[in-house]
């Protein structure tokens, strides 16, 4: 598989107006399998790290779901974490697309002895965790009743008696308060407790058990998005804009003295 055929498969599972180009470096690292440059929109891949092209196909989708986050913040480097909610939203969903082409298949069920641990994680460890949490949930809540029936603070309960996170607290609580699977296991049935909505919260179930898609996944449909202060806002565009103008100062102040010396010559 060469570089262009990397850009041929990316460009099949979602197509973008900003153009970018793959490069093999040649190289083995073991930092990193590979790199996304926002400034020059480039794709770099070490490809002396993978041991089959499924594995470098998985990179380049990796890379390419940053090339395809950076479109969406206007050709430009969000400044911030990369690895945000969004990406990790969009790469998943490239997956899938990459799987249902033929393109890229995770292949664990390929391997019987993978595929058995696999569903004992899931039976024995995943589901099993979520029902004890969820009855650990309805105790917490009793307790609570407890402690207001005998004038006993609970917060302070919670934290020098059960030695417990107030969130993990909390968390417990919610799932134990809404009807939600355990198949999907307890972090799972925290992102489904948090939906307020019950249509939308088995709506959101339903993507994990019969659509299996990822928690970010389900995140980014289901999840209200924070409002951004709009002082927030215009400071962030402030800053965009003021890096903008050095990079162009910059550029101008070069050009400016290649053709002082051009002339002077």
């Amino acid at each position: 598989m060469n570089q262009d055929k990397v850009k041929e498969i990316l460009l099949s599972l979602r197509d973008t107006s900003l153009e970018f180009s793959v490069t093999f470096t040649g190289k083995e690292s073991k930092k990193v399998n590979g790199l996304y440059k926002p400034d020059t929109k480039e794709i770099l891949i070490h490809n002396k790290n993978f041991k089959n092209d499924n594995q470098l196909v998985y990179t380049a989708i990796h890379e390419y779901a940053h090339h395809l986050e950076c479109e969406k913040n206007g050709g430009k480097s969000s400044g911030g974490r990369c690895h945000t909610n969004s990406f990790w939203a969009c790469f998943h969903s490239l997956l899938e697309e990459a799987e249902k082409k033929g393109i890229y298949t995770i292949g664990y069920k390929e391997f019987p002895e993978l595929e058995a641990l696999t569903e004992k994680i899931r039976n024995d460890y995943l589901k099993k965790n979520g029902v004890l949490m969820k009855e650990f949930g309805a105790l917490l809540m009793e307790a609570r009743e407890l402690c207001l029936k005998y004038n006993v603070r609970y917060e302070d309960y919670i934290d020098r008696v059960l030695q417990l996170p107030r969130n993990s607290a909390k968390a417990a609580a919610r799932v134990s308060a809404v009807n939600v699977t355990p198949d999907v296991g307890y972090e799972n049935m925290k992102i489904l407790a948090a939906i307020k909505d019950p249509e939308k919260r088995k709506n959101a179930e339903e993507c994990f058990t019969k659509e299996g898609k990822s928690p970010d996944e389900v995140k980014a449909v289901f999840k209200p998005l924070p409002k951004e202060d709009p002082l927030s806002r215009m400071l962030k565009e402030k800053k965009r804009i003021e890096n903008t103008i050095a990079k162009l100062k910059n550029r101008l102040e070069e050009i400016e003295n290649t053709l002082s010396r051009e002339t002077s010559n």
